[in-house]
C-alpha cells in the first residue's frame, strides 16, 4: 500500500513538472518578445509615443533592409537605402510592399536594429510593423516608419561610437482576418 502511494505522489510530482515546462514553453515566446522591446535586447528597437528628445550635433547613418520569409509571395522593399540625421532628430522613411497574386493576403513585419547595442537607443514613433497588414490582389502600398536615435547614445560607453545603424524587417504570412477569410475570393479581393 504504501509503495502505490509513493508512485502516486511520483507520478503526481512528474504531472505538475510536465505541466510547468509546458506552461514555461508557452509563455517563454511572448515573454522574449516583451524583454526585447523593453530593453533593447537583441537589437529590439524601443517604442514612444512621442520624440520629446533634444537633438545633437552629430550625425547617424541609418541603412534600410528588407526581407520576405520564403512562405510570404509579397515583394518588400525600402523606398530608401539610408539616411542621415542628426542624433535626436525624427526620421521618417518608407517601405514599399506589393502583392502580386490573385488573393487577398494578411502579413506581420518583424524587426531588428544592428548592432544590437544600438536597439537601447534606437526608438520607433509609428511603423507599420506595430499591426497586421493585409494587401489585395495586386495591391502596392507604401508604409511608414517615424523613429529617432536617442541622445543617450553618446552617454554609453560601448555604443557611443555607433554611427552606422541598419533597420531590417522580414515580413511573414499569417492568416487573414476573420471577416476576410469569410468572404468570397472576388469579395475578400474588393475588400476594403
Amino acid at each position: 500500500m504504501r509503495q502505490l502511494q509513493g508512485n502516486g505522489r511520483t507520478a503526481a510530482m512528474l504531472v505538475g513538472v510536465v505541466l510547468t515546462m509546458g506552461a514555461a514553453a508557452w509563455a517563454a515566446v511572448p515573454f522574449y518578445s516583451w524583454f526585447c522591446r523593453v530593453t533593447g535586447y537583441g537589437g529590439t528597437p524601443g517604442v514612444r509615443a512621442q520624440n520629446d528628445t533634444k537633438i545633437v550635433d552629430e550625425w547617424v547613418t541609418v541603412r534600410f533592409d528588407a526581407n520576405t520569409d520564403p512562405a510570404m509571395p509579397w515583394e518588400f522593399r525600402p523606398l530608401q537605402n539610408e539616411m542621415k540625421l542628426r542624433i535626436g532628430e525624427t526620421g521618417l522613411a518608407f517601405y514599399e510592399a506589393y502583392n502580386p497574386t490573385d488573393k487577398a493576403v494578411a502579413g506581420t513585419a518583424a524587426y531588428n536594429v544592428a548592432p544590437d547595442l544600438a536597439g537601447y537607443y534606437f526608438t520607433k514613433i509609428q511603423c507599420f510593423c506595430f499591426s497586421e497588414q493585409v494587401l489585395k490582389p495586386g495591391e502596392r502600398v507604401e508604409m511608414p516608419v517615424v523613429f529617432f536615435v536617442d541622445p543617450q547614445l553618446l552617454d554609453d560607453p560601448d555604443a557611443g561610437r555607433i554611427r552606422n545603424i541598419t533597420l531590417s524587417y522580414t515580413f511573414y504570412q499569417t492568416e487573414l482576418p476573420k471577416e476576410q477569410a469569410s468572404l468570397s475570393p472576388a469579395a475578400a479581393a474588393s475588400y476594403n
